[in-house]
């Protein structure tokens, strides 16, 4: 992504950004969703558990807001794994008039923005989920034992496990997957060896990261990066 910032006044972690397509521009899965202004049209992408490669034009700009995490199953009133791969229309979720965003933005961003805003009112979001589901998210880092988790957020393993279902749309073991994945990417597009990089983010060996990233990217890390 490029072109990010955090939506503010609105207290909620939201980031708005946009990125410029290509043929065949591949989004990778990471644990994520995100509310898109793509074809003058408001869609819904759910969290990934795959790379999906876009039908996208040379040049092509989409612009996107990501929603808060474990925000989605409170403003779109569904749990997010009924959105895991999956791309809609918000209006197929909300309605029509609930999608609507009103007349007056002149840019995706702003119209990103109060469509977003939209949603906060209409779905009036529980405090406590959402404190929740931010120390959840907190906690499910790289590296952590799920059982380590669930301690230090008081749930047991299998409430853990419902709330980070209904929030990310995945169980905590899924999440910390994407989220390691996500971490050996950044490392590598700063230069560092490959084989540096699946030690440093707790891969068994280069080889495991290699297999890893081709299950979850569809490539090799090496023709991954490169492209």
């Amino acid at each position: 992504m490029s072109g990010y910032r955090e939506v503010r006044g609105m207290r909620t972690g939201a980031v708005l950004w946009r990125v410029t397509a290509g043929p065949g521009h591949r989004v990778l899965p990471d644990g994520a969703v995100d509310l898109l202004w793509w074809r003058e049209r408001l869609v819904v992408a759910g969290p990934d558990t795959r790379a999906v490669v876009v039908d996208t034009a040379p040049g092509e700009e989409i612009a996107g807001l990501r929603l808060p995490p474990g925000a989605a199953a409170e403003l779109l009133g569904r749990p997010a794994s009924e959105l895991t791969d999956v791309r809609t229309d918000l209006a197929e979720l909300v309605g029509a008039r609930a999608a609507d965003p009103g007349r007056g933005a002149s840019r995706p961003g702003e119209l990103l923005e109060r469509a977003y805003a939209a949603l906060w009112r209409r779905a009036d979001p529980d405090p406590a989920a959402l404190r929740l589901a931010a120390a959840l998210d907190r906690s499910l880092t790289v590296g952590t034992p799920v059982g380590r988790v669930a301690a230090r957020t008081g749930l047991p393993l299998r409430t853990l496990h419902r709330v980070s279902t209904r929030a990310f749309g995945y169980g905590p073991k899924t999440l910390t997957r994407i989220r390691r994945f996500q971490l050996a990417l950044d490392r590598a597009r700063r230069g560092e060896p490959l084989a540096e990089v699946a030690v440093s983010v707790g891969y068994a060996d280069q080889a495991h990261l290699t297999r890893e990233v081709t299950r979850l990217a569809g490539l090799p890390p090496r023709r991954l990066l490169g492209g």
